[in-house]
Protein backbone atom coordinates (compact mmCIF):
# COMPACT_ATOMS: atom_id res chain seq x y z
CA UNK A 1 0.00 0.00 0.00
CA UNK A 2 1.48 3.61 -1.01
CA UNK A 3 0.01 6.27 0.40
CA UNK A 4 0.82 10.03 0.96
CA UNK A 5 -0.88 12.09 3.31
CA UNK A 6 -1.92 15.75 2.58
CA UNK A 7 -3.39 18.43 4.16
CA UNK A 8 -6.33 21.29 3.36
CA UNK A 9 -7.31 24.54 3.89
CA UNK A 10 -10.46 24.12 5.54
CA UNK A 11 -8.36 22.79 8.32
CA UNK A 12 -7.62 26.69 9.43
CA UNK A 13 -11.26 27.43 8.92
CA UNK A 14 -11.20 28.27 5.08
CA UNK A 15 -14.14 27.33 3.91
CA UNK A 16 -15.88 30.01 2.85
CA UNK A 17 -13.28 32.95 0.81
CA UNK A 18 -15.88 35.71 1.91
CA UNK A 19 -15.26 35.12 5.32
CA UNK A 20 -13.61 38.32 6.82
CA UNK A 21 -11.78 36.28 9.70
CA UNK A 22 -9.71 33.93 7.15
CA UNK A 23 -5.88 33.27 7.69
CA UNK A 24 -3.85 34.60 5.12
CA UNK A 25 -3.08 31.88 2.56
CA UNK A 26 0.53 32.01 2.70
CA UNK A 27 0.33 31.46 6.49
CA UNK A 28 -1.42 28.29 5.89
CA UNK A 29 1.08 26.62 3.31
CA UNK A 30 3.57 27.52 5.96
CA UNK A 31 1.92 25.76 8.84
CA UNK A 32 0.67 23.00 6.62
CA UNK A 33 4.82 22.77 6.19
CA UNK A 34 5.41 23.17 9.47
CA UNK A 35 3.26 20.04 10.30
CA UNK A 36 5.01 17.73 8.00
CA UNK A 37 2.45 17.67 5.21
CA UNK A 38 4.03 17.60 1.34
CA UNK A 39 0.81 18.44 -0.26
CA UNK A 40 -2.45 21.01 0.16
CA UNK A 41 -6.03 21.29 -1.28
CA UNK A 42 -6.02 24.47 -3.32
CA UNK A 43 -8.73 25.18 -1.01
CA UNK A 44 -11.95 26.81 -1.87
CA UNK A 45 -12.06 28.45 -5.55
CA UNK A 46 -11.07 32.25 -4.67
CA UNK A 47 -9.25 32.06 -1.65
CA UNK A 48 -5.50 31.30 -2.99
CA UNK A 49 -4.78 33.66 -5.65
CA UNK A 50 -4.84 32.66 -9.21
CA UNK A 51 -1.49 34.06 -9.87
CA UNK A 52 0.81 30.90 -11.07
CA UNK A 53 4.07 33.06 -10.26
CA UNK A 54 3.47 34.03 -6.77
CA UNK A 55 1.52 30.29 -5.97
CA UNK A 56 4.61 28.95 -6.99
CA UNK A 57 7.01 30.85 -5.07
CA UNK A 58 4.58 30.31 -1.74
CA UNK A 59 4.49 26.41 -2.84
CA UNK A 60 8.35 26.33 -3.72
CA UNK A 61 9.32 27.87 0.03
CA UNK A 62 7.40 25.27 1.59
CA UNK A 63 8.54 22.47 -0.19
CA UNK A 64 4.44 21.97 -0.60
CA UNK A 65 2.44 20.75 -3.91
CA UNK A 66 -1.02 21.02 -4.68
CA UNK A 67 -2.96 17.31 -4.73
CA UNK A 68 -6.53 19.43 -5.58
CA UNK A 69 -8.82 22.06 -6.31
CA UNK A 70 -12.08 22.18 -5.40
CA UNK A 71 -15.52 23.11 -7.06
CA UNK A 72 -17.56 23.61 -4.06
CA UNK A 73 -21.02 25.53 -5.20
CA UNK A 74 -24.68 25.07 -5.99
CA UNK A 75 -24.30 22.51 -9.05
CA UNK A 76 -28.27 22.50 -9.23
CA UNK A 77 -29.22 25.81 -11.30
CA UNK A 78 -29.25 26.14 -14.51
CA UNK A 79 -28.47 29.43 -14.03
CA UNK A 80 -24.88 28.54 -12.67
CA UNK A 81 -23.75 26.25 -15.21
CA UNK A 82 -21.24 29.38 -16.67
CA UNK A 83 -19.87 30.23 -13.22
CA UNK A 84 -19.33 26.58 -12.67
CA UNK A 85 -17.39 26.15 -16.24
CA UNK A 86 -15.41 29.48 -15.66
CA UNK A 87 -14.42 28.03 -12.26
CA UNK A 88 -13.43 24.68 -13.58
CA UNK A 89 -10.94 26.53 -16.40
CA UNK A 90 -9.45 28.59 -13.69
CA UNK A 91 -8.86 25.76 -11.08
CA UNK A 92 -7.23 23.74 -14.01
CA UNK A 93 -5.32 25.82 -15.84
CA UNK A 94 -3.42 26.68 -12.28
CA UNK A 95 -3.14 23.39 -11.06
CA UNK A 96 -1.96 22.44 -14.17
CA UNK A 97 0.82 24.54 -14.79
CA UNK A 98 2.16 24.23 -11.26
CA UNK A 99 4.91 21.70 -10.78
CA UNK A 100 2.95 18.38 -10.06
CA UNK A 101 2.69 15.95 -6.77
CA UNK A 102 4.85 12.96 -7.25
CA UNK A 103 2.65 9.97 -8.46
CA UNK A 104 2.47 6.57 -6.07
CA UNK A 105 2.96 3.22 -7.48
CA UNK A 106 -0.39 1.58 -7.83
CA UNK A 107 -2.23 5.15 -8.14
CA UNK A 108 -4.74 4.83 -11.29
CA UNK A 109 -5.25 8.49 -11.83
CA UNK A 110 -2.19 11.17 -10.99
CA UNK A 111 -2.67 14.30 -8.66
CA UNK A 112 -4.27 17.12 -9.10
CA UNK A 113 -7.52 16.17 -9.04
CA UNK A 114 -10.67 18.62 -9.41
CA UNK A 115 -13.07 17.67 -6.17
CA UNK A 116 -17.07 18.66 -7.13
CA UNK A 117 -18.98 19.04 -4.09
CA UNK A 118 -22.50 20.66 -4.52
CA UNK A 119 -23.54 23.35 -1.99
CA UNK A 120 -25.27 26.50 -1.24
CA UNK A 121 -28.92 25.04 -0.53
CA UNK A 122 -30.77 26.70 3.02
CA UNK A 123 -32.68 23.68 2.99
CA UNK A 124 -30.18 20.98 3.38
CA UNK A 125 -27.96 22.93 5.11
CA UNK A 126 -29.77 23.08 8.29
CA UNK A 127 -30.95 19.37 8.05
CA UNK A 128 -27.55 17.99 7.39
CA UNK A 129 -26.74 14.43 8.81
CA UNK A 130 -30.82 14.11 9.44
CA UNK A 131 -31.75 11.32 6.19
CA UNK A 132 -35.30 11.43 7.35
CA UNK A 133 -35.62 15.00 7.51
CA UNK A 134 -35.16 16.60 4.15
CA UNK A 135 -36.51 15.86 0.91
CA UNK A 136 -34.63 14.96 -2.05
CA UNK A 137 -34.82 16.39 -5.44
CA UNK A 138 -37.43 16.27 -7.76
CA UNK A 139 -36.24 13.90 -10.60
CA UNK A 140 -35.82 17.14 -13.06
CA UNK A 141 -33.76 19.04 -11.14
CA UNK A 142 -31.45 15.91 -9.86
CA UNK A 143 -31.03 15.31 -13.53
CA UNK A 144 -29.99 18.49 -14.07
CA UNK A 145 -27.33 18.50 -11.83
CA UNK A 146 -26.41 15.18 -13.10
CA UNK A 147 -25.79 17.06 -16.11
CA UNK A 148 -23.44 19.67 -14.90
CA UNK A 149 -21.61 17.10 -13.50
CA UNK A 150 -20.89 15.62 -16.71
CA UNK A 151 -19.99 18.92 -18.06
CA UNK A 152 -17.52 20.15 -15.48
CA UNK A 153 -16.19 16.71 -15.65
CA UNK A 154 -15.20 16.61 -19.39
CA UNK A 155 -14.32 19.69 -19.26
CA UNK A 156 -11.74 19.14 -16.85
CA UNK A 157 -10.47 15.82 -18.38
CA UNK A 158 -10.79 16.53 -21.47
CA UNK A 159 -9.40 20.01 -22.05
CA UNK A 160 -6.99 20.08 -18.95
CA UNK A 161 -6.30 16.05 -18.29
CA UNK A 162 -7.66 16.48 -14.60
CA UNK A 163 -9.33 13.74 -13.25
CA UNK A 164 -12.91 15.13 -11.76
CA UNK A 165 -14.08 13.43 -8.29
CA UNK A 166 -17.22 14.04 -6.56
CA UNK A 167 -17.33 13.92 -2.90
CA UNK A 168 -20.83 13.40 -1.30
CA UNK A 169 -20.96 15.95 1.43
CA UNK A 170 -22.92 16.82 4.38
CA UNK A 171 -25.84 20.03 3.61
CA UNK A 172 -25.61 19.12 0.10
CA UNK A 173 -27.87 17.22 -2.50
CA UNK A 174 -25.24 14.33 -2.58
CA UNK A 175 -25.13 13.66 0.92
CA UNK A 176 -27.24 10.47 1.44
CA UNK A 177 -26.60 6.69 0.77
CA UNK A 178 -29.76 6.81 -1.71
CA UNK A 179 -28.04 10.07 -3.47
CA UNK A 180 -24.93 8.64 -3.49
CA UNK A 181 -26.36 5.13 -4.96
CA UNK A 182 -28.42 7.40 -7.45
CA UNK A 183 -24.86 9.35 -7.81
CA UNK A 184 -23.11 6.16 -9.28
CA UNK A 185 -25.61 4.85 -11.44
CA UNK A 186 -25.94 8.03 -13.48
CA UNK A 187 -22.44 9.00 -13.36
CA UNK A 188 -19.91 6.34 -14.50
CA UNK A 189 -16.35 5.75 -13.39
CA UNK A 190 -15.21 6.49 -17.04
CA UNK A 191 -16.63 10.02 -16.58
CA UNK A 192 -15.85 10.87 -12.61
CA UNK A 193 -14.34 8.72 -9.79
CA UNK A 194 -15.52 9.38 -5.89
CA UNK A 195 -13.93 11.24 -3.29
CA UNK A 196 -15.20 9.68 0.22
CA UNK A 197 -14.80 11.86 2.94
CA UNK A 198 -14.67 9.57 6.24
CA UNK A 199 -16.16 12.56 8.27
CA UNK A 200 -19.25 13.32 6.01
CA UNK A 201 -20.30 9.61 6.25
CA UNK A 202 -20.52 9.22 9.77
CA UNK A 203 -21.92 12.56 10.10
CA UNK A 204 -24.94 11.42 7.55
CA UNK A 205 -25.35 8.34 9.41
CA UNK A 206 -23.36 5.70 6.88
CA UNK A 207 -20.34 3.40 7.96
CA UNK A 208 -17.44 4.61 6.51
CA UNK A 209 -15.00 1.65 7.04
CA UNK A 210 -18.13 -0.03 4.95
CA UNK A 211 -18.92 2.65 2.20
CA UNK A 212 -14.62 2.71 1.26
CA UNK A 213 -15.02 -0.98 1.09
CA UNK A 214 -18.30 -1.02 -1.34
CA UNK A 215 -16.83 1.65 -3.16
CA UNK A 216 -13.61 0.74 -3.53
CA UNK A 217 -13.57 0.29 -7.47
CA UNK A 218 -15.08 4.02 -7.67
CA UNK A 219 -12.82 5.67 -5.42
CA UNK A 220 -9.48 8.21 -6.84
CA UNK A 221 -9.27 10.03 -3.74
CA UNK A 222 -9.68 9.78 -0.10
CA UNK A 223 -10.48 12.71 2.80
CA UNK A 224 -10.18 11.61 6.28
CA UNK A 225 -11.92 14.08 9.20
CA UNK A 226 -12.78 12.67 12.88
CA UNK A 227 -15.74 13.18 14.82
CA UNK A 228 -16.15 14.39 18.14
CA UNK A 229 -19.15 12.18 19.32
CA UNK A 230 -20.25 14.40 22.51
CA UNK A 231 -20.64 17.13 20.30
CA UNK A 232 -22.16 15.51 17.68
CA UNK A 233 -24.85 14.05 19.22
CA UNK A 234 -25.27 17.83 20.75
CA UNK A 235 -25.65 19.40 17.30
CA UNK A 236 -28.07 16.69 15.98
CA UNK A 237 -30.39 17.98 18.24
CA UNK A 238 -30.32 21.66 17.62
CA UNK A 239 -31.41 24.04 14.49
CA UNK A 240 -27.75 24.49 12.80
CA UNK A 241 -25.99 24.61 9.89
CA UNK A 242 -23.05 22.29 9.04
CA UNK A 243 -20.56 24.77 9.25
CA UNK A 244 -21.87 26.31 12.49
CA UNK A 245 -21.56 22.50 13.91
CA UNK A 246 -18.02 22.40 12.73
CA UNK A 247 -17.15 26.00 14.18
CA UNK A 248 -18.66 24.57 17.63
CA UNK A 249 -15.94 21.72 17.39
CA UNK A 250 -18.05 18.99 15.72
CA UNK A 251 -14.56 17.99 14.01
CA UNK A 252 -11.56 17.00 15.67
CA UNK A 253 -8.07 15.83 15.29
CA UNK A 254 -7.73 12.22 13.96
CA UNK A 255 -7.64 9.68 16.57
CA UNK A 256 -9.08 11.68 18.93
CA UNK A 257 -13.12 10.85 18.15
CA UNK A 258 -15.39 8.13 16.87
CA UNK A 259 -13.85 6.82 14.19
CA UNK A 260 -11.60 3.89 14.07
CA UNK A 261 -8.52 4.76 11.43
CA UNK A 262 -6.45 1.30 12.59
CA UNK A 263 -9.29 -0.59 10.76
CA UNK A 264 -9.39 1.74 8.12
CA UNK A 265 -5.86 1.22 7.62
CA UNK A 266 -6.29 -2.69 7.60
CA UNK A 267 -9.57 -2.09 5.18
CA UNK A 268 -7.07 0.34 2.99
CA UNK A 269 -4.74 -2.10 2.51
CA UNK A 270 -7.55 -5.06 1.73
CA UNK A 271 -8.75 -2.91 -1.29
CA UNK A 272 -5.18 -2.17 -2.52
CA UNK A 273 -5.88 1.56 -1.81
CA UNK A 274 -2.66 3.83 -3.66
CA UNK A 275 -2.37 7.41 -3.87
CA UNK A 276 -3.40 10.42 -1.85
CA UNK A 277 -5.47 10.70 1.61
CA UNK A 278 -5.81 14.46 2.45
CA UNK A 279 -6.91 15.17 5.86
CA UNK A 280 -9.24 17.96 6.99
CA UNK A 281 -11.03 19.20 10.38
CA UNK A 282 -13.64 22.15 9.06
CA UNK A 283 -13.51 24.72 11.99
CA UNK A 284 -14.23 28.45 12.83
CA UNK A 285 -11.45 30.55 11.23
CA UNK A 286 -11.40 32.57 14.43
CA UNK A 287 -10.16 29.42 16.02
CA UNK A 288 -7.32 28.72 13.33
CA UNK A 289 -4.39 29.64 16.18
CA UNK A 290 -4.34 25.88 17.46
CA UNK A 291 -4.79 24.32 13.60
CA UNK A 292 -1.21 23.93 13.30
CA UNK A 293 -1.36 22.08 16.94
CA UNK A 294 -4.14 20.00 15.40
CA UNK A 295 -3.33 19.12 12.28
CA UNK A 296 0.27 18.09 13.84
CA UNK A 297 -1.41 15.60 15.69
CA UNK A 298 -3.65 14.38 13.33
CA UNK A 299 -0.36 13.23 11.08
CA UNK A 300 1.45 12.09 13.88
CA UNK A 301 -1.61 9.73 15.26
CA UNK A 302 -1.54 8.38 11.22
CA UNK A 303 1.85 7.64 11.42
CA UNK A 304 1.55 5.97 14.69
CA UNK A 305 -0.75 3.73 13.61
CA UNK A 306 1.16 3.21 9.84
CA UNK A 307 -0.01 5.12 7.74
Amino acid sequence: MSIKISGAPCCWGVDDPKNPYLPPWERVLQEASQAGYKGIELGPYGYIPMDIERVQEELSKNNLTIIAGTIFDDLVSESNLENLLKQVDDICSLITKLPPAPQEEGQIFPAPYLVIIDWGHDERDYKAGHPDQVERLPAEDWNRMMDHIRAISEKAWKQYGVRPVIHPHAGGYIEFEDEINKLMEDIPYETAGLCLDTGHLYYSKMDPAQWLRDCAERIDYIHFKDIDLQMYEEVMNEHIRFFEACGKGVMCPIGQGIIDYDSIHQLLKDINYHGYITIEQERDPRNADTSLQDVSQSLAYLKSVGY
